[in-house]
């Protein structure tokens, strides 16, 4: 009998992403505010024209969901593949990790619910009890990183009775989560610190070290200190990957290391790039918000003489209920840009809807990508794991209604 075929490693699996990113880098790795007509559109006119095809009012729902992305586009994209003579692998287009067998999980009901759940905002409770409820049964200390109030720890005391030691830099949140666990006589002790201060780390050998949600360097950090001290058992969800120091992203493994992608801060926000939960309201104001951005852009180049997309402040949605004169009006005095008194905001406001339409089919196309670039970032952390001697599982801890940022990796010694 012949043996069954060998698993393929997550260092093979990171190979076969690495392949695809970089082969197809002029269809994601693109600004689309910098660009006048889709960039791809010679090399590529089958997917050009199939993007064209989409109405703009169905555009968010084919984004919305991968698989209706993937169906909406791939045809097109095969056949200029084949027209060049390219063959890529883009059955990878839909990788995920598996879901967890009890997905969206509460840990506590009736009195203590309430109690636990009060003052907590949206869907963060239910994404905190469906990330505990998969946590490895340990003995060991909790170490919560970058904890806030304390929420997560807090349920992990009373839930799985376990001592937890919450980690934050912010003495305000550290004084309201003591003040939660006093109440309730939990076994959660505060330290105010900072996480990227290596001596104030907390992290010892006979820990279980977790971290929810933790932004770009802030989990990197507690890979890399968790690793130098040995701690037994880690569990964290990314988020933010481009929240980073560098301008550019350092590779954590010996694979990621080797790769000649290089990934810019821009780059790292294409796997956030999925609404799944936000409202037509939130959507409305959001095409809104980038149309008069382009429309301002466009009138500060013919302003300045130049061709290069001039980045504004973030603004309140309040802004949004006036009208587009007044926001470039705010928008020039902010970057210190001289507008004419017969400046025709008409013309303007038009061409940044029609530059809207643009962007939007140059990111629908960026997003065929997302969920490749974001696995081969999962398994950059998850190979230097293993590279440092743990045993390390990559699975959803709950579903996309709850969080589309739902990446769960658990590191064992």
């Amino acid at each position: 009998m012949s043996n069954p075929p060998k698993k393929p490693t997550q260092s093979a699996l990171f190979k076969r992403l690495d392949t695809l990113l970089i082969q197809s880098r002029d269809l994601w790795q693109v600004k689309a505010f910098d660009c006048m007509v889709l960039p791809w559109a010679t090399r590529f006119p089958r997917l050009a024209e199939s993007v064209w095809s989409i109405a703009d009012e169905d555009i968010d729902d084919v984004d919305r969901v991968q698989s209706d992305l993937i169906a909406a586009l791939l045809p097109s994209l095969t056949e200029d593949l084949a027209e060049a003579g390219l063959e890529w692998e883009l059955s990878l287009l839909d990788i995920s990790a598996p879901l967890c067998d009890k997905p969206d999980e509460l840990l506590l009901s009736g009195k203590a619910l309430s109690h636990f759940s009060a003052g907590i905002k949206g869907r963060k409770f239910e994404q905190i009890s469906a990330f505990a409820a998969q946590l490895t049964p340990s003995d060991n200390e909790v170490l919560e990183w970058c904890a806030g109030k304390g929420h997560l720890g807090r349920l992990i005391a009373k839930a799985h009775n376990r001592s937890v030691v919450s980690l934050e830099w912010q003495e305000s949140l550290c004084e309201a989560g003591k003040t939660f666990a006093e109440q309730w006589h939990l076994p959660q002790t505060f330290i105010c610190a900072d996480a990227f201060a290596a001596n104030q780390s907390q992290l010892k050998v006979n820990q279980q070290a977790v971290a929810l949600h933790a932004c770009g360097d802030l989990h990197i950090e507690l890979l890399r200190l968790a690793a130098s001290a040995g701690t037994r058992n880690i569990a964290f969800s990314p988020c933010c990957y481009h929240l980073i120091r560098a301008k550019e992203y350092e590779a954590l493994s010996v694979d990621a290391r080797n790769s000649k992608l290089s990934l810019s801060r821009h780059d790292l926000q294409l796997p956030l790039q999925q609404s799944t939960i936000a409202g037509s309201k939130q959507q409305e104001l959001r095409h809104k918000e980038i149309a008069w951005r382009l429309g301002f852009d466009s009138l500060q180049r013919e302003v300045r003489g130049c061709e290069h997309y001039l980045p504004i402040p973030s603004i309140k949605q309040s802004q949004l209920s006036g009208d587009f004169n007044g926001f470039c009006l705010w928008a020039a005095q902010s970057k210190a840009v001289r507008l004419s008194e017969n400046t025709d905001f008409a013309y303007f406001e038009q061409l940044g809807l029609k530059r809207q339409r643009l962007t939007r089919r140059i990111d629908l196309v960026a997003h065929l990508f997302r969920a490749v670039l974001e696995h081969w970032l999962l398994l950059d952390r998850i190979c230097f794991l293993e590279e440092q001697g743990y045993r390390v599982s990559l699975r959803k801890f709950c579903s996309e209604r709850v969080t589309p940022r739902n990446s769960l990796i658990q590191a064992e010694k």
